[in-house]
């Protein structure tokens, strides 16, 4: 039974695998890994940062109105969710600036016009 139940198990977290048989070429795969940081990881882990800082602020100002080591908790939760802020600016930043030099396929640049020596966005 445990043996079924494993089988299972691994079944569904390669399910997911399946979906990126379809990526073609390795450009594909650039694309799909900066996208998901961007679209997904970066907001949750923005979201947690930002729990972490608001339970803070709550233990310093509401709990620990009274006792000084509830407060100091509070101010350390404070102070690593603006950690976690600033390190995922910089990570966010850092992604916005390969997505944004490194071309992975879908070039967005200005074109030459064949023949012409111009460009098409000049």
């Amino acid at each position: 039974m445990k043996k079924v139940i494993a089988l299972v198990t691994a079944a569904a977290f390669a399910a997911p695998l399946v979906s990126l048989a379809a990526i073609s070429n390795v450009s594909d795969v650039g694309t799909f890994v900066i996208t998901t940081i961007n679209n997904v990881l970066v907001p949750v882990l923005f979201a947690v940062a930002f729990i972490v800082f608001l339970y803070g602020a709550f233990e310093v100002f509401i709990i620990g109105a009274q006792n000084e080591e509830v407060k100091e908790k509070g101010k350390n939760l404070m102070l690593w969710g603006l950690i976690g802020f600033f390190v995922m600016v910089s990570i966010w930043g850092l992604v916005n600036i390969l997505l944004g030099t490194v071309v992975f396929g879908n070039s967005t640049g200005p074109s030459s016009v064949p023949g012409t020596g111009t460009h098409i966005g000049s």
